[in-house]
């Protein structure tokens, strides 16, 4: 974790309020230009950890998982204590957290490829897009509009070929072209593309250290980083 001294970071921001994070940085940048000089954008970090439960980590009052570094995130910033998911599975919360819709109005309601219908079922599960729409304006695309360097390291589960994270507002993904659900596993080798990794190593880590050479790499800024870890997710 990079200290805060160092590079200006905005954590856990939702589309609407990136948006208005932009406006505010806009009008702000008016202002300087007719006294003072203008701020500079603020770089941004968005963590996304992947079907993590609010009740597992220490702040939120686990007893058993030990998270210090969550903790002192939330003791150093703000803790929502009274929020909405918009989805309790993989996909159709990603694609909520980069338009600002909600699943079901992209009809993006279930993990893709999305669950088979069973015989025990009473009703048939609803159509699923099998991808991010197109024409659906991301908060990647905005900020990469407003001068910012984007980049999306870990998964995607937005949708496969045509439909990756580089057609969606992002100029880099790591691992590229790698779209699907999640990994073989969590200790290498990892079958991803470029990153089979050495024996014994742990996919979290390896993440995080492209992340903070990625920092390290555009620290003067201003760039939009989607941390989006494959851990916690199975086994549940």
């Amino acid at each position: 974790m990079c200290g805060k001294d160092r590079f200006r970071n905005l954590a856990l921001l939702s589309a609407g309020t990136l948006a208005g994070t932009l406006a505010g940085t806009e009008a702000a940048s008016a202002e300087g230009r007719n006294g003072s000089e203008a701020p500079k954008k603020p770089n941004i970090l968005f963590f996304l950890v992947d079907d993590l439960g609010w009740s597992d980590i220490g702040c939120f009052g686990s007893r058993f998982h030990e998270t210090p570094n969550i903790d002192r995130l939330a003791e150093e910033g703000v803790r929502f204590t009274n929020a909405y998911a918009a989805c309790h599975v993989s996909s159709p919360t990603r694609a909520s957290l980069m338009t600002g819709r909600y699943p079901a109005s992209i009809r993006l309601t279930d993990w893709l490829p999305g669950r088979k219908n069973w015989p025990f079922q009473r009703l048939l599960n609803a159509p699923v897009e099998q991808h991010l729409p197109f024409e659906e304006i991301t908060v990647a695309e905005t900020l990469r509009d407003n001068g910012y360097a984007t980049a999306i390291i870990g998964k995607w589960h937005l949708g496969k070929g045509d439909s990756n994270p580089l057609a969606h507002g992002f100029d880099e993904h790591i691992p590229l072209g790698y779209n699907e659900g999640w990994p073989q596993g969590y200790y290498a080798p990892f079958r991803l593309n470029g990153y089979e990794g050495e024996e014994g190593e742990y996919l979290t880590d390896v993440m995080t250290r492209e992340a903070t050479k990625y920092i390290e790499e555009h620290k003067d800024g201003p760039f939009f980083l989607y941390m989006s870890h494959f851990a916690v997710h199975d086994p549940i």
